[in-house]
């Protein structure tokens, strides 16, 4: 994104503090504090400015180093990040506990989710406390629409949480100082639930301009669909109804507006000019001159060889360190256009464009990306596809310059999909068969699944496999497996394997490269220790 972006970077710590100053000292030296008593937005770019600073901690605790991208993919069956040899990536062995669903309440990757999280939180808390104070200054409608979305917005940090802990303390008051109790997830969801219902009516039904990164009313539609998705694992209710009715209103707003639909081209939507997609639902904009955390979006130093500097001519040099778990990648077909576009793999040259071998550093050879990877204790450079799905555009800065898609219209279609299918009735087959259409375009025949080819076993050959042991248990067995593989071709590398493998009752039952199956409990992540250590009424996670 190359425009809203500057209120993201300049107000991440907004505050508002004792003098007097006008709405254009926003971009002044500070950098992250509007300075007013009594600040009075006027145009909606004043409300933008206002509010994005609410918005920064999804883009942090998503994206920063150990954030909820990582949380949810390196401990499932599709990425891994193995030690590598010559390079690193041992880091503590966190990786290998999050491979091996080990992690402990005291690893960075258990804390940064909640953390992030949580200061997002806050930011909407604080700022709600001073609308109603009265020290910015909005009145009626727009003080009305103003509170809604930063409630809807709270509402989806809490999405975030309940994902990943579970039992978690509702905060809703600022002023409050006492330690807040900590709610069971049956109520996390239930607030979730309703502060959106209650609130949805008065957010904006722009799709773009000012509102796009925001929670319009699209966006907050889609999020209560992701809610009632996951409800059976939230609450031990499914409500799979509720989820298509979301979804219907959704499509019925695109098919009416133009507003949202899919691409014809998946990579349209992961280009680094990707604020005009009209997938895009709810996007985290990123533009490398403002936001300037180090890790802020470095997929492409995560996962890149140290020798693709020189083929992206990149200003800093990568890293080498997370690659496709080998089984992920053999569940392909390969007239699969996404196999081909959103994994880098085989040879590699000095160029994008060009036909020069690109040398491995260490006199090896050509450099050739293998679908391999012995173990997680041991593997070269050039071990494993790496990520692709992103446009790494040539030139780039540590920060890449992509929008980060959250919630695309593909979603949509899949969670309806999804539903029908889990109800028993018909029509998932045609929604995913429009889904793949565009994966498919060499082999269009390939592109239709039908309803009862989506209620059968996964392709994904599950298994130990790795230098230490091999074991054989396949995906036959699993209930819907047909339509995990569906989602797992489409959402790769999007930060949400965790979440689907919990539902489809895989992410604690199978194995995968050096993962052996684990117990229930690691399906909610531990609240991290320095949360205990500060408040005394929090009770652990079981297992933990």
């Amino acid at each position: 994104m190359k425009t809203r972006i500057l209120s993201y970077g300049l107000l991440a710590s907004m505050a508002l503090m004792g003098t007097t100053t006008s709405c254009t000292d926003l971009l002044d030296e500070s950098y992250g504090k509007v300075v007013s008593s009594q600040y009075n937005p006027k145009t909606e770019a004043d409300i933008s400015y206002l509010v994005n600073a609410a918005y920064v901690s999804w883009r942090q605790t998503m994206l920063l180093w150990n954030g909820v991208v990582r949380s949810q993919e390196l401990c499932a069956d599709q990425d891994v990040i193995p030690a590598r040899l010559g390079i690193g990536w041992v880091d503590g062995y966190i990786y290998k506990r999050w491979h091996q669903h080990q992690w402990t309440t005291e690893d960075d990757g258990v804390k940064q989710g909640w953390e992030r999280t949580y200061e997002g939180i806050t930011t909407c808390n604080r700022l709600l406390s001073q609308i109603e104070e009265g020290a910015i200054g909005v009145e009626g409608e727009q003080k009305q629409d103003l509170i809604s979305e930063l409630k809807v917005l709270r509402a989806s940090y809490y999405y975030i949480l309940i994902d990943l802990y579970g039992n978690v303390p509702l905060v809703t008051d600022f002023r409050d100082e006492s330690l807040p109790q900590q709610a069971t997830r049956q109520q996390v969801f239930d607030f979730i639930i309703s502060e959106i219902s209650e609130n949805i009516d008065n957010l904006s039904e722009t799709a773009r301009g000012y509102y796009y990164g925001r929670m319009n009313k699209w966006v907050a539609h889609t999020l209560l669909a992701k809610m009632y998705l996951n409800a059976e694992v939230y609450t031990g209710t499914a409500q799979w109804q509720k989820c298509i009715d979301e979804c219907d209103i959704v499509m019925k707003h695109a098919e009416s507006t133009g507003d949202y639909a899919l691409e014809n081209n998946q990579k349209d939507v992961f280009r680094t000019d990707n604020e005009g997609s009209k997938e895009i639902i709810f996007a985290l904009p990123f533009d490398a001159i403002y936001v300037t955390d180090w890790n802020a979006f470095d997929f492409h130093l995560y996962t890149l060889a140290p020798e693709q500097q020189e083929t992206y001519k990149l200003l800093h040099r990568p890293w080498g360190g997370v690659c496709v778990i080998p089984q992920f990648v053999d569940s392909f077909d390969k007239d699969d256009i996404r196999w081909q576009e959103n994994l880098i793999h085989g040879p590699q040259y000095t160029s994008l464009s060009g036909s020069e071998p690109l040398q491995c550093s260490d006199g090896s050879g050509d450099l050739i990306f293998t679908n391999e990877v012995p173990s997680i204790d041991g593997a070269t450079p050039y071990q494993g596809y790496r990520w692709g799905k992103f446009e790494y555009a040539v030139g780039s800065t540590n920060v890449l310059d992509n929008d980060f898609p959250m919630f695309r219209y593909a979603d949509i279609l899949m969670m309806k999909a999804e539903s029908l299918m889990r109800l028993g009735k018909p029509g998932a087959g045609a929604l995913v068969t429009r889904v793949r259409e565009r994966a498919f375009r060499n082999a269009p025949e390939k592109a239709v699944v039908s309803d009862a080819e989506l209620l059968g076993g996964s392709s994904y050959d599950y298994g130990r496999r790795d230098t230490y042991a091999t074991t054989y248990e396949g995906g036959a067995d699993i209930k819907y497996g047909r339509f995990l593989d569906e989602l797992g071709w489409e959402f790769m590398q999007e930060g949400r394997r965790r979440q689907d493998l919990i539902r489809f009752g895989v992410f604690t039952t199978k194995s995968w490269l050096s993962h052996d199956k684990s117990e229930a409990t690691r399906n909610l992540y531990p609240i991290p220790n320095a949360a205990m250590l500060t408040n005394s009424n929090l009770k652990q996670n079981p297992g933990y």
